[in-house]
């Protein structure tokens, strides 16, 4: 009976949505238990969650799972963010006390990063979606607690420790991605060294979380760029 379930079509689609589905419901629970231990810091449960949600991308391509799956989960998360800035349905999630589109712009930027490149180089997608994750959720991280010297661009504040906490993430992730494909090459430096600084500079002038467009989708077209000109 067992081989017959794990030979069935159905449970090679069901078990790696049912994988993806319990990673996130722990991770809405993670949040919860946060915004409980930590009602004074509620960024810090969004930037948790920022970077725990970025990390699916890696399920989704360690499971093969479809182009039209991910774009579909994309449009839904959408819709949810939508909803979610007229009723607080995730108010440990999105109760940071300041005007953001950064759900909304971070599910439209899976769905088209995926709708461009996950059928034939899948790892643009996944290197501007953990980008985006790790830089943006590094950088807020440090630059809150330890963010002693501040620059200003126009009204935006931003401190030199998370800018290079944004820059470090940013590379390390290319890096990681590129060297698992590409091997160890002048290549993969030298676009993980663009990639980190045109997120950085990016991500420095985010408002409204527009860098959680911006950062994802100049990191995935810029990467698959570099590699088309080399």
């Amino acid at each position: 009976m067992l081989l017959l379930i794990l030979d069935n079509p159905m449970f090679d689609f069901a078990y790696p949505l049912g994988a993806v589905f319990l990673y996130l419901g722990l991770l809405v629970a993670i949040a919860d238990i946060l915004s409980s231990l930590l009602p004074n810091d509620p960024e810090l449960t969004r930037k948790v969650v920022h970077i725990g949600s970025g990390n699916v991308i890696l399920l989704a391509w360690w499971f093969n799972i479809s182009q039209e799956v991910i774009v579909s989960a994309a449009i839904i998360a959408g819709a949810i963010a939508i909803i979610s800035y007229m009723i607080p349905i995730l108010p440990s999630i999105e109760s940071v006390g300041r005007k953001s589109f950064g759900t909304l712009f971070y599910a439209i930027s899976i769905g088209v990063l995926t709708a461009c490149f996950w059928q034939n180089s899948p790892q643009y997608t996944v290197i501007g979606i953990l980008i985006m994750a790790w830089g943006d959720g590094m950088a807020a991280i440090i630059g809150q607690r330890f963010g002693q010297h501040t620059y200003q661009i126009g009204q935006i504040t931003k401190s030199w420790e998370g800018s290079l906490a944004m820059a470090v993430a940013s590379f390390m992730v290319t890096e990681l991605v590129l060297l698992f494909l590409e091997g160890i090459t002048w290549q993969v430096l030298f676009v993980s060294l663009i990639i980190a600084l045109i997120s950085t500079i990016l991500e420095a002038f985010s408002k409204f979380g527009i860098d959680n467009l911006t950062v994802p989708l100049s990191s995935g077209f810029i990467c698959f760029l570099c590699f088309q000109a080399l």
